[in-house]
């Protein structure tokens, strides 16, 4: 078979229980994510054009995996990019059995993680934020980043309850925008909005309640930095976040629906509040 990357080693895959492939397909997202404690572990990055929004954004590629015989323009600036680190070929379905999965554009990436910066730090000379209180689901995650990114937020905050962006699944829906937004962790359930207003945003909850103020609220817009929260996909914000935040504000909509799914809740309100012109 005619080698597909030039100056680059590539093994072949014959045995799909090789020890160096185990972090493909032994180990669980969390075991990933641990893998170097107490430094930040790994994640698996799936896709060409994702692969190559982490390695733009300074990731550490740890190896390649892919079926790829010819490589459209973002594959190749994977290629060219991961030159000197193990790359293994295996047909797509030597890959599915090994993975568990068919691979999106036939390419996995294993990089290393970033150290988080602090919140206060990150937050510093931003004025347009949003803040993910226990959002759980990846599919959801990611789509908000996708979002996030469209509207023009400009960081993202997300409680220690929050799904892990760089979950295959979430920066694959994202189509890579979590490695465009910067984001991080405050490590708290609640009593964060204290926090947001020290640093200067006025803090806007995302919520229905007998206070709440449409998304398109002139006050809201009049605003210098603005931090918007978004909730759980079952049980929206915490009381303590609703009541400590400077607006309550909802998305108007028809009689008889009274919520949006977080995600499509974010692109509506990102564009009211952030987006607009």
């Amino acid at each position: 078979m005619k080698i597909h990357k030039e100056n680059m080693e590539e093994t072949r895959i014959y045995d799909v229980n090789d020890e160096k492939l185990h972090i493909y397909s032994k180990l669980s997202e969390v075991e990933l994510r641990r893998h170097y404690e107490p430094e930040p572990g790994i994640f698996i990055c799936e896709s060409p054009k994702v692969i190559r929004r982490a390695l733009e954004a300074g990731y550490e590629p740890i190896s390649v995996l892919t079926s790829i015989t010819e490589p459209d323009c973002d594959a190749a600036f994977v290629f060219e990019n991961t030159k000197g680190v193990p790359c293994y070929f295996g047909d797509e379905k030597v890959l599915k059995n090994l993975t568990g999965y068919n691979l999106t554009g036939g390419l996995l990436c294993a990089m290393r993680r970033k150290e988080l910066t602090d919140v206060k730090t990150l937050l510093k000379g931003r004025t347009k934020v949003a803040v993910l209180e226990d959002v759980e689901n990846p599919t959801n995650m990611g789509a908000i980043f996708r979002s996030a990114a469209a509207m023009g937020v400009e960081t993202v905050v997300l409680t220690s309850d929050c799904v892990d962006p760089l979950y295959r699944r979430s920066a694959r829906v994202s189509m890579g925008n979590v490695f465009l937004i910067p984001w991080t962790r405050i490590n708290c359930k609640t009593g964060y909005t204290s926090l947001l207003k020290e640093l200067g945003f006025a803090v806007v909850s995302m919520a229905l309640s007998d206070a709440s103020v449409s998304i398109s609220d002139k006050r809201i817009k009049e605003e210098d930095k603005i931090a918007v929260i978004l909730g759980n996909e079952g049980n929206g914000l915490k009381e303590e976040t609703i009541k400590d935040s400077d607006y309550v504000s909802k998305i108007p909509m028809k009689e008889g629906v009274d919520s949006l799914n977080v995600a499509a809740a974010s692109a509506v309100a990102f564009w009211e509040i952030f987006g607009k012109k």
